[in-house]
């Protein structure tokens, strides 16, 4: 461990006022190498969790500001990274789960005294544009968000050698891009086992987009825990957002009214679910019992409250940060995968 047992005093504030808060000085207040330090700015690489924490209240306390023009002179560096939707422009303010994660990049940056840079892919003329941005080196990585299978953005920068890290496995190439995601089978297959643990057996979901890797692998959970009670007429595909849940959820009525419960792959999705059902004269939770996918703010203000699979999304992109870090610094392509938890309240 990079922690010393008694570290140096900090500055005083006479001394702060008198001098700008060096590398040495976040170094003595957080009782660690200037070494750490460095690594930490760099990227966080061979740090501690108990050291990363020391130093991130040190520059907190000590108000250590890098000199980012004469860093990036040394090291060739912008010291800024992209956080990039491969997404039409409404999505970033449609999907809840965008903005905790974009939040918590933020936050894991402004630690580093680096810069985040929103940038949107959604159609031909913004892709282009985003390859040529990247291309140049105004950032020094990208963070990608809702990599579809057949996108291209995904080979444009991997022609380029951008450093990339994916949120969610990049399927057809987890072995070239590093990636942070959830269990996404397992966080599946705890939804459904739940619902079963209620007494529900005749179950239907409504999946996300099939060729990204939360609607393809929560569906593989969903039909390895249903087993021989799945049943393919009660699956409906929608691409997380409010409106194709709806259209999914009255696909499966128009189909069969014979199930007692839904799995939703996104709360979006559960919510228009619910909406859907209600209409149709079904009760939930009395009748039907619905659950969801994510933990967004909307799960808790439904009615009824929303029954889900937590995803830890400042953890996520906390760790994408530093993950993307550590591959600018030369690090190996690596994978990350985090446990889903379930959270029960009164829809299911």
């Amino acid at each position: 461990m990079d922690v010393h047992a008694a570290p140096p005093s900090a500055l005083s504030p006479g001394e702060a006022q008198r001098k700008r808060p060096t590398i040495k000085d976040v170094a003595a207040t957080a009782g660690v190498s200037r070494g750490t330090v460095s690594r930490f700015l760099n990227g966080g690489k061979w740090v501690s969790p108990d050291a990363r924490d020391a130093v991130e209240r040190a520059i907190r306390e000590t108000g250590y500001r890098a000199n980012q023009h004469a860093r990036s002179l040394v090291t060739g560096r912008a010291d800024a990274i992209a956080f990039l939707l491969a997404e039409p422009q409404d999505r970033l303010f449609a999907d809840p789960n965008y903005a905790p994660l974009l939040r918590g990049a933020a936050e894991a940056l402004a630690s580093r005294q680096m810069t985040l840079t929103l940038l949107v892919a959604g159609t031909p003329e913004e892709r282009a544009n985003v390859v040529a941005y990247l291309e140049a080196g105004h950032v020094d990585g990208a963070m990608l968000l809702s990599s579809h299978e057949n996108e291209p953005l995904l080979d444009e920068l991997l022609a380029r050698n951008v450093p990339l890290v994916s949120c969610g496995i990049p399927l057809g190439r987890s072995d070239r891009v590093a990636s942070v995601s959830v269990d996404e089978v397992g966080g599946a297959r705890e939804m459904v086992a739940h619902l079963r643990s209620r007494g529900h057996r005749r179950i239907a979901m409504i999946t996300g987009p099939l060729d990204l890797p939360g609607g393809r692998y929560r569906l593989q959970g969903f039909r390895e825990e249903m087993g021989e009670d799945f049943d393919p007429a009660l699956v409906a595909h929608g691409d997380y957002g409010a409106e194709s849940g709806a259209h999914a959820m009255t696909a499966i009525l128009e189909r069969s009214a014979d199930f007692d419960a839904v799995f939703a792959a996104s709360d979006a999705m559960a919510a228009s679910a619910i909406s859907v059902l209600r209409k149709a004269g079904k009760r939930v939770p009395e009748d039907v019992a619905v659950g969801g996918f994510d933990d967004s703010g909307l799960a808790v203000s439904l009615d009824p409250p929303l029954t889900t699979m937590r995803q830890p999304f400042d953890r996520i992109s906390a760790e994408m940060v530093s993950l993307l870090l550590e591959i600018i610094g030369g690090g190996p392509v690596k994978s990350v995968t985090m446990p889903a938890s379930i959270v029960v309240r009164e829809s299911a």
